[in-house]
């Protein structure tokens, strides 16, 4: 499948699926010609990837965590487990500084507000 097909197929943009390439996330073969194959499963993965990009993970965080993925579940080491730990911490630690900032600016606003006589 040419990577216009997997865009279409998936419905991600033939540029992100060029990234995902580069960063080792998808693979596909060359063409005699030149032109990248890739495989059908890899529709699947897009998808995927799409999905783990969408929970605010990085590239770096999705190339660790798609062999865990894609591993018979009695094969599995924990690795995964480990990580999506790591990213719900980092999130929530995310989230508590969001709701910081967030009380703050409503302190200032109400101390700040113009009296409505």
């Amino acid at each position: 499948m040419r990577i216009g097909e997997l865009a279409d197929a998936s419905g991600v943009s033939t540029r992100s699926l060029r990234y995902y390439e580069e960063h080792g996330l998808i693979r596909s073969e060359r063409t005699p010609g030149g032109w990248r194959d890739f495989d059908s499963a890899m529709v699947e993965r897009v998808v995927m990837i799409q999905h783990l990009f969408a929970a605010g993970l990085s590239s770096a965080t999705i190339n660790e965590l798609l062999p865990c993925l894609e591993a018979p579940p009695e094969e599995r080491t924990g690795v995964m487990e480990r990580l999506l730990a790591q990213e719900v911490e980092r999130l929530e630690a995310k989230r508590r500084d969001l709701d910081r900032e967030l009380d703050t600016l409503r302190a200032l606003r109400s101390e700040t507000a113009l009296s409505v006589k």
